[in-house]
């Protein structure tokens, strides 16, 4: 137990199964309705009377840039959460809050620095991610709006995971569960019955993102909190976040790489199949996001787990973790691939009532998610790397994917292929195989190397 408020949740001691649910099903849903305020938007959006399949394209060349001000969140927020996990573990729960305090000022910092640079570069950038004449309008209308907002999107994001960290799984639900109702609704108040448009799906996200970021801060500054954010503790010190950064590099890679991985995707696309095919790849891209974000939340859910279980030295627990993990997203991953092999018209008409957008988002979603039945080894392998502190490798796996494999396999493909739009979406799936066979490899050989050292009463190498 590390105190009262969490009685119902004790991460060195309740059965790993159920606990591992317990904590997976909110993060699960919090996942599942974080992602609506990007793909509730799009489907508005897809829908607009006239304009629906431009605006949605210029909503998709947005993507890449919202991710990449995401990903800073996760840099900090995700690479702190971790760590104050273990340290919890290990009993020094003032080392957690220091981390906490430390992480807020950071957030904020990084805030005013990406308000700054998304107002400089917007219309350059978006162009950059493939928006054309049609459909640059629409971008920025959107992106105007949504960079203004960018200190919410950091503080929800970068200090929820804190309150999942400490074992509120649900409180952390709600965090994103209050924002996204209120964009739920706030969507076709402004997109249509205002006739906003874009910017009103902007807006409705900014409100409701503020929204989050105060509660989220409510709880932390509360007394149900077990690590509480103090002003004591908002000092940043490059002690505390040198190492949390390092952490946090591998989901910050992670995420940050989608802008340049969807600029390589819509890029490439719009060279070899126009608008269609950019369209295309924006409804595949939210595809995936909103159909793994099952995996997510239970990676989500296992983190303070394992985390905490290795600050406390309980390799046992650890490994029942990590087994019960693997298996769940390798069954969501398998279900995942069977949808869009072979009914992908099932994810395809929540976005667009256009015939042709259709056909062609049906065939690339067959071929882009053709290797995705294999990838819940390399998230459940990947992130565990991250729970137990290993900056390392979680960081060359990160990279692996995405940059080492992926991007250059966009461009090469097509000189091997007569239908060069095949080509471009044939790279996820190939990518996708090679990635998840040395991220398991790799990982079998690390993991056991380090239950047989916890096992023999070493200390922790990367605590």
């Amino acid at each position: 137990m590390i105190r009262h408020a969490i009685k119902k949740v004790d991460l060195g001691k309740d059965p790993i199964r159920p606990l591992l649910f317990k904590l997976a099903a909110p993060a699960i849903t919090s996942q599942v309705v974080n992602a609506l305020y990007n793909v509730v938007d799009r489907m508005y959006i897809g829908h607009i009377q006239g304009e629906g399949a431009a605006a949605l394209t210029g909503l998709g060349v947005c993507f890449p840039l919202i991710m990449l001000i995401s990903a800073f969140a996760n840099l900090i927020g995700m690479g702190g959460a971790p760590r104050a996990s273990i340290l919890m573990g290990h009993g020094d729960e003032k080392g957690a809050e220091r981390i906490l305090g430390s992480c807020f000022t950071a957030l904020v910092a990084v805030s005013v620095v990406l308000t700054a640079f998304s107002f400089a570069f917007m219309r350059p950038l978006l162009t950059l991610f493939g928006a054309s004449g049609a459909t640059i309008g629409y971008a920025t209308d959107y992106m105007e709006i949504y960079a203004a907002g960018t200190i919410f999107v950091q503080l929800t994001l970068g200090m929820n995971v804190f309150i999942t960290a400490q074992g509120f799984a649900k409180i952390s639900m709600m965090t994103v569960i209050i924002g996204a109702a209120i964009n739920i609704v706030l969507d076709p108040i402004f997109i249509f019955v205002f006739d906003m448009g874009v910017r009103g799906a902007a807006w409705a996200t900014v409100i409701s993102q503020a929204v989050s970021a105060a509660w989220a801060l409510w709880f932390l500054c509360g007394e149900r909190a077990v690590l509480k954010l103090r002003r004591c503790n908002m000092h940043p010190s490059r002690a505390v976040i040198t190492p949390c950064v390092a952490l946090g590099f591998a989901p910050f890679v992670m995420q940050s790489t989608e802008s340049l991985l969807l600029l390589s995707f819509n890029s490439s696309l719009l060279k070899y199949g126009g608008d269609a095919a950019v369209g295309a790849m924006t409804i595949a891209s939210s595809v995936m996001q909103f159909a793994m974000l099952p995996v997510q939340g239970l990676t989500q859910g296992s983190q303070p787990i394992i985390s905490y279980n290795y600050g406390a030295g309980n390799p046992e627990r650890m490994k029942q973790a990590f087994v019960i993990l693997l298996k769940s997203c390798l069954a969501c991953t398998a279900v995942l691939w069977a949808v869009c092999v072979f009914c992908p018209g099932v994810f395809v008409r929540i976005f667009t009532d256009d015939p042709e957008l259709a056909a062609s988002a049906c065939r690339a979603l067959r071929i882009y998610m053709a290797g995705i039945g294999v990838f819940g080894a390399q998230t459940a392998c990947q992130q565990t790397f991250i729970a137990l502190g290993n900056s390392k490798t979680s960081s060359f796996l990160a990279m692996l994917r995405k940059i080492i494999l992926l991007i250059p396999l966009i461009y090469i493909l097509p000189h091997f292929f007569d239908d060069k739009v095949f080509a471009v979406f044939l790279a996820e799936p190939v990518a996708d195989v090679i990635a998840v066979t040395t991220t398991a490899t790799l990982f079998s050989r690390e993991f056991r190397r380090l239950l047989r050292s916890m096992e023999s009463g070493a200390e922790l190498r990367n605590y």
